[in-house]
């Protein structure tokens, strides 16, 4: 019996739906949530693939709500999750169960995605989050004979990245809030908070085409939901004395960026998310969601400041 299910979020996905499900190893179970698509790919996903559970939204509910409904479906040890526009070799979903077996710490692993299209080039490997409450995909555009080796990451990216179902339970399921970006970021986060670690595997190897939902690496859509969940997830994550404390990193990380995207013509929709944000953290679904702090992860929160600064450190000095 397999310990993992594949959950594979899709939303308009017809160029590369069939192409990810045909190297889904044969004794993996795999579930297909579709979002609503109006495209013909989840009907692909049915005539092609009877294999395959498909569960089906009427509507775009959100990668969030998507992987969710995959994950209560699964009832395996582990679930990974995968985008659409991804293929994988036959001995990827392996390589990360390992990680998972060898420490009952890691929460996560986070395949290396290299460029689909570039196979020489990495797409991600893991992500780092920052003292400017910037997140980043670690080793993008690198080359991938520079990742060769398992280390331990802020979290993974949940494009590639295989989860502990029982600890998924205990520190709850991704934050529908997001709608997108940014969730994978918020589960690792929580996850560090109860003292488990997030790890990149340099062996499970999963090649990304990148972007093909949103339609490129910046535009408003992802601009302005970046912006908002910015603001959330360290809300929600810090308590009150570290979030004082790291205000003034937090606002100048907020006009940086504001200024960057200002200058290719979309810092109205950096404004506009960064409002939402603010919005939501006040709500009362943002307040209901924002994690209450206990003294017995006070050392849990010491070190993730710790990483917070040294990955600030890494990202200047240009050591993805």
């Amino acid at each position: 019996m397999s310990k993992t299910t594949v959950v594979i979020p899709n939303y308009n996905g017809i160029e590369y739906i069939e192409g990810c499900l045909r190297t889904m190893p044969e004794d993996v179970p795999v579930i297909v949530v579709d979002n609503g698509s109006t495209d013909g790919s989840a009907a692909i996903v049915q005539e092609k693939f009877p294999e395959v559970t498909l569960l089906r939204f009427a509507e775009n509910r959100g990668f969030p709500a998507a992987v969710n409904a995959g994950i209560k479906a699964a009832g395996t040890p582990y679930v990974f999750l995968l985008n659409n526009d991804t293929t994988i070799r036959p001995d990827t979903i392996t390589e990360l169960e390992k990680v998972l077996d060898q420490d009952a710490d890691v929460f996560s692993a986070s395949a290396k995605m290299i460029s689909m299209y570039h196979p020489d080039r990495m797409d991600g490997a893991g992500d780092r989050y920052t003292l400017l409450g910037w997140a980043y995909a670690r080793g993008k555009d690198a080359p991938v004979s520079s990742y060769t080796k398992n280390c331990r990451v802020f979290s993974s990216c949940a494009g590639a990245a295989l989860y502990r179902t029982e600890v998924l339970k205990e520190i709850g399921l991704f934050d529908e809030n997001h709608f997108a970006y940014l969730e994978d970021l918020d589960v690792g986060y929580r996850a560090q908070i109860r003292g488990f670690h997030n790890v990149f595997a340099a062996d499970a190897v999963v090649f990304h085409a990148g972007s093909a939902s949103s339609g490129s690496r910046h535009n408003p859509f992802k601009v302005t939901l970046s912006s908002q969940n910015s603001v959330y997830v360290a809300y929600k994550n810090m308590p009150f004395l570290q979030l004082l404390l790291n205000l003034p990193f937090l606002l100048a990380g907020c006009l940086v960026k504001f200024a960057f995207f200002g200058l290719k013509g979309m810092g109205t929709h950096y404004a506009k998310g960064f409002c939402k944000g603010i919005r939501l953290c006040f709500s009362k679904e943002g307040r209901a969601h924002k994690v209450r702090f206990s003294a017995k992860n006070a050392m849990h929160y010491v070190r993730i400041e710790g990483l917070l600064i040294a990955n600030l450190g890494r990202l200047f000095m240009g050591r993805k």
